[in-house]
This record gives structure tokens, C-alpha cells and sequence, in this order.
């Protein structure tokens, strides 16, 4: 019997899905790599860093650790790496000595390569990636940033250090609207990460270098293919930031990433992208474009492993004020301001780790932005309430 909630893009959805993908997997023709690979898996580690003059090293819970073995010249990692990339990495590598891709290995998953030089010599570092896209409840993010997915259109910026996770937290969002919702998602992504399932979602992952040759172009193009959501994997030049602001004016819930540290810069980063000239018409479209801005970090656990902790500023009236005056220094206190539409600052996120004993103090303290709004916060709860006292 028909399911009466279904949908015809649900049924157009398991068609695509049994269709398989349009790639296979990528072969690794030398075998260090793929030796070098399964201890990277193997121990659970996050990066494979290969460097001219050094052995090959992993990346375990945030620190660097040597595998052994000779040190490598820079005639070993081109020979082990540029093989494993798809064909337009490697010219792209040729071209501009750089190159990014993402690779498929049989029996070990997927992994997120970048091929580059220092000091004249190949270095590469080889990012695994989770076979599964993560649940958003899996991250650990704190409450709130589901809100996200709420947001009927609009510009939302996930900002970040390199390594704080915020890719890997737009893919959650993404997977999170596709098990939820009936949306057509394109993401547009140089390279693809992770790999979604159509689920109730119709979501069409375009790579630049294979499926596009830029994020201008691709984005353009996204905006004549009937998108509901547009997924911009980073905020690289100004015309993908021209047109990303334009869409999310006009009625796109538009996702990107900027390398930030904390909600200003992630602002300013945006203007700053332009001419000066230019910056008053800019600040005027991103003022009506944005919609939210969620910024994270990582740091230790008491426990040994690493936990995201951030801020969120959910854009309303005051802030849209500040970002056309250029007075971005400003909108940390419009976090407090907006707290009952779901805003919250790092310094109150860290404060909780600490009292919920996650995180210790020290390591927080380090974190926050504002470390006397830290102690603060950290204050205010452990202060015993009213209903407390009188007990």
C-alpha cells in the first residue's frame, strides 16, 4: 500500500540513490601511500602529513606524531601522491604547483588530499574522512545550532580555524535537512567531502576542477537549477561572495564557510573582500542578506578528546544596524541582546564545559574571546540561585 506521506521527490530520491554514483574509487598506485593510509586509519588518526626531510607523520587527537622510518625527499611524495589524484588535480598541480582533491581508497574510505610545495620542495597533507555523514546530535555541538536548519532563506557563515570542524558541521546540517525535510540542496564544493544520500532531499554535489572549473561559475549555475538551499563549501573571492549574498536575498537558505576566529572578523572578512569602494554597497547587501552567524572551535576534553565549543548570533534588527555602519566591534553584545531568539556567546558555551566538568578551566580560558565575560559566566554559575539559598 502507498505510504500517503510520501512524496514524489522521496520517490524521485531512491530512484537517484539506486542509480549509484557517477565515480568509482580513486586507485592508489604506490604502495607506501596506501601503507602510510591504513596507519593513518588504523590508529584513528585525522591527517597524514608528508614533509621533505621528515618521515611520514599523523595528526592524533591534535598532535603530530612521527610513524618512522627514512626521511622522505621530495622526489618520494610526488611520486606517491600525484598518481592518486583524479586527472584534473594533477594538472592543476603542474600548473600552479597546488593542487586539492579528494581520493576513494578500496577497503580504507575516503580522504581529503592537498598537494603543495614548501621551500621548493612537494609536501602533502592527506585528510581522512568519515565513510558516514555525521548525525548532527553526534557532534557534541552546543544546543541551539540546530536553528540553523530553521531559517526559512537567507546567508548563514560558519566560522572557523583551520581544524576547528565546521566543515564537518555544514555537512551535518546538510544531513540533518536531508532526513527532514523535502528540499533540493546543491553543494558546491572544491573538493566534495562528504558524500550525502538522497534521502528526502534531492541534493546534486558539485566539485570544482570535475564538475564545475570555479565557484562563480557554479554558483551562477546553481541559481538557474531551482535550488531551495545552496551549500557554498568556502567564501574564497569576491564574486562567490557577490553572488552568495545575492542569493540569500532572495529567498535562498544559503550555507558557506569562512577561515574566522570569532564573529567579527567573520563579518569584517566579507567587506574586506572588496574594494573600498565598494565596501558601503557590500555592508548594505550583507546587512539584508545575513542571517545567522555560528563560529567554532575545538578543544581538549578531561577525557582525552576534543569537543566543539562556539558562539552564535541569530541577525536581527541591532545588528543589521551595526554591519551598515561598519561598526562590527559592536555585535558581540548583540549575542545577549538576541539570547531568547536563540543567540549564545562562546564565553557562556565554554563556561558550561566547565562547570559540567568536560573541559577544564585553563583550557577554556585559553579559548575565550573574552576572557573577563569568561570568568563572568563561569561566576554566575557557580553561584547558587535564589531557590538554592533558601534551601
Amino acid at each position: 500500500m502507498d505510504d500517503p506521506s510520501r512524496t514524489d521527490l522521496d520517490v524521485l530520491a531512491e530512484q537517484l540513490n539506486a542509480l549509484g554514483t557517477a565515480t568509482g574509487p580513486s586507485s592508489v598506485r604506490d604502495a607506501r601511500l596506501e601503507r602510510w593510509l591504513r596507519q593513518l586509519v588504523d590508529a584513528g588518526g585525522s591527517d597524514l602529513l608528508l614533509v621533505a626531510g621528515e618521515p611520514p607523520s599523523i595528526r592524533l587527537q591534535g598532535n603530530v606524531m612521527r610513524l618512522g622510518g627514512d626521511p622522505l625527499d621530495r622526489q618520494d611524495i610526488t611520486a606517491a601522491v600525484l598518481p592518486a589524484l583524479p586527472p584534473h588535480a594533477q594538472q592543476t598541480f603542474r600548473t600552479h604547483r597546488i593542487a586539492d582533491a579528494a581520493v576513494s581508497v578500496l577497503g580504507l574510505g575516503r580522504f581529503r588530499v592537498n598537494l603543495h610545495h614548501e621551500r621548493g620542495r612537494a609536501a602533502a597533507t592527506i585528510r581522512a574522512l568519515p565513510s558516514q555523514v555525521p548525525r548532527l546530535d553526534s557532534l557534541r555541538l552546543p544546543a541551539g545550532v540546530e536553528r540553523l536548519n530553521q531559517l526559512a532563506h537567507g546567508l548563514v557563515l560558519i566560522g572557523g580555524a583551520t581544524g576547528s570542524g565546521k566543515t564537518t558541521t555544514l555537512a551535518a546540517l546538510v544531513d540533518d535537512l536531508n532526513r527532514r525535510e523535502a528540499r533540493h540542496i546543491i553543494t558546491i564544493e572544491d573538493p566534495i567531502e562528504y558524500e550525502h544520500a538522497n534521502l528526502r532531499s534531492i541534493i546534486e554535489q558539485v566539485e570544482i576542477g570535475t564538475d564545475a572549473p570555479d565557484f562563480p561559475t557554479a554558483l551562477r549555475a546553481a541559481l538557474r537549477q531551482a535550488p531551495d538551499v545552496i551549500v557554498v563549501g568556502e567564501m574564497r573571492d569576491p564574486e562567490t561572495i557577490r553572488i552568495a549574498l545575492a542569493a540569500g536575498e532572495t529567498g535562498h537558505l544559503v550555507f558557506s564557510t569562512l577561515h574566522t576566529t570569532d564573529l567579527a572578523t567573520t563579518v569584517a572578512r566579507i567587506t574586506d573582500s572588496f574594494p573600498s569602494e565598494r565596501q558601503p554597497t557590500i555592508r548594505q547587501e550583507l546587512a539584508m542578506a545575513l542571517a545567522a552567524v555560528f563560529t567554532q572551535t575545538l578543544l581538549p576534553t578531561t577525557s582525552g578528546d576534543r569537543i566543539p565549543a562556539g558562539e552564535l548570533l541569530m541577525v536581527g534588527y541591532g545588528a543589521r544596524q551595526h554591519i551598515r555602519k561598519n561598526a562590527v566591534q559592536h555585535l558581540h553584545q548583540e549575542i545577549t541582546l538576541t539570547r531568547k531568539t536563540g543567540s549564545f556567546t562562546l564565553e557562556d558555551c565554554l563556561a558550561r564545559l566547565v562547570k559540567q566538568g568536560v573541559v577544564a578551566k585553563e583550557d577554556a580560558l585559553l579559548r575565550a574571546n573574552h576572557p573577563d565575560d569568561f570568568r563572568a559566566a563561569l561566576l554566575s554559575m557557580e553561584r547558587p540561585s535564589s531557590v538554592e539559598r533558601r534551601t
